[in-house]
């Protein structure tokens, strides 16, 4: 096991692309790490740099007390497991886990230990005579796993291993993950594109945006201080509210009313005096809105119920307020799907769309008025130029 070191990690292509600019990281031993981000952010080619896949334009990486960068990816002391899995299809599970330490020389006693000892760990040991095409998708999944665990490397480098599993095995497999990971204590870097993902299983999670760090903290710590626009809009689902609006005194003032922001806020963002009758960014997440009539408090907002989508536990209720839209290009990228952008701008027509996560005892009908309360002590504000949160 080894901390890894990432400094000034750049990725250029030879036309001139750039996949990674100065990529700086410090991951501890044994820590979990999940870079997300959307497709083409940089994420995979960050990890197959640390591997060895691809090569390292410029910067560092240190894997331990050694720098890797002209070492092949053999010689990394690392495993990777990959999206196809990447198993043999002529090989049973029990040879696939072992071959890599068949082809080190390794004798027949202990590629046996090392085997049956992880198949345990993943629950395998019935299934290690079986080819991996009688196998289901959990079951390769877990021996593409277990095929980096026998290695005993310093590093697990996973590249959005869940990604062709189908719901259900997806939040089962990113359980067992995170177990394997806590019970073996192997520092992991895992590649997502799902924030779901992310914020579920990292100890930290690095958001990237056009090869560009956007911002590394706990899970928690993106979701209640997200740095940008990208970053609020990117973590979280639904998606975080935001209108334009304008900062006077202890209020913000959009086109259709305003909301006030409590003392708790000013004090927690003392950034926010020298916004003082300008504009800025004011970001509510949905389970930050609630059904007046189910429960009471905050700043009272009244809507006309747009769509009203029943999710069993919970109700997402669509409604348009009358503000200025936010549409800078980290907030559509963040948004990943240009059919949701079009959808958007096509609702833009009644206000900005929002979306409110109420109790299952909401009484919202389509169509109908709906009075909801905003947890005002919980906004989030943001600079229209930058898109950096005002702290």
């Amino acid at each position: 096991m080894a901390a890894i070191e990432l400094d000034n990690l750049t990725k250029v292509y030879g036309d001139g692309t750039k996949a990674l600019t100065s990529f700086d990281l410090s991951i501890a031993d044994g820590e979990f790490v999940v870079f997300v981000g959307p497709s083409g952010c940089g994420k995979t080619t960050a990890l197959r740099m640390i591997a060895g896949l691809e090569p390292i334009t410029d910067g560092t990486v240190r894997i331990g007390e050694s720098v890797v960068n002209a070492l092949p990816p053999k010689d990394r002391d690392v495993a990777m497991v990959f999206q196809n899995y990447a198993l043999y299809p002529h090989m049973s599970a029990y040879d696939n886990m072992g071959f890599a330490l068949k082809t080190r020389g390794l004798p027949k006693a202990e590629i046996e230990r090392r085997v049956t000892s992880a198949a345990r760990t993943l629950g395998l040991s019935e299934v290690l005579k079986k080819k991996p095409r009688t196998l289901s998708g959990g079951q390769r999944q877990r021996v593409a796993m277990g095929r980096a665990i026998v290695r005993e490397p310093q590093a697990f480098l996973m590249d959005e291993p869940l990604s062709n599993l189908d719901a259900k095995l997806r939040v089962e497999m990113r359980a067992e993950i995170s177990r394997i990971q806590r019970d073996l204590s192997v520092t992991t870097i895992y590649v997502t594109h799902d924030q779901v993902e992310a914020m579920t299983m990292g100890d930290r999670v690095c958001v990237l945006r056009g090869g560009i760090l956007q911002q590394v903290a706990s899970p928690q710590e993106l979701y209640d201080r997200p740095a940008n626009l990208f970053v609020a809009e990117f973590i979280g689902s639904p998606a975080m509210n935001l209108i334009g609006a304008r900062l006077d005194g202890d209020r913000v003032v959009f086109r259709g009313g305003s909301l006030g922001v409590p003392e708790v806020v000013r004090s927690a963002r003392p950034g926010l005096a020298a916004y003082e009758g300008r504009d800025v960014v004011v970001g509510i997440r949905p389970e930050d809105i609630e059904d007046a009539a189910v429960r009471a408090g905050g700043d009272p907002l009244s809507v006309e119920v747009d769509i009203r989508e029943d999710m069993g536990a919970e109700v997402f209720v669509h409604f348009a307020v009358d503000a200025e839209p936010v549409e800078t290009r980290e907030v559509l990228e963040a948004m990943e799907e240009e059919d949701v952008a079009g959808a958007v701008h096509e609702r833009q027509r009644k206000g900005v769309p929002f979306i409110a996560r109420l109790e299952r005892g909401t009484r919202a009908r389509e169509g109908e008025r709906l009075d909801l309360t905003i947890d005002t002590a919980r906004l989030h504000l943001f600079d229209p130029e930058s898109g950096a949160g005002i702290y």
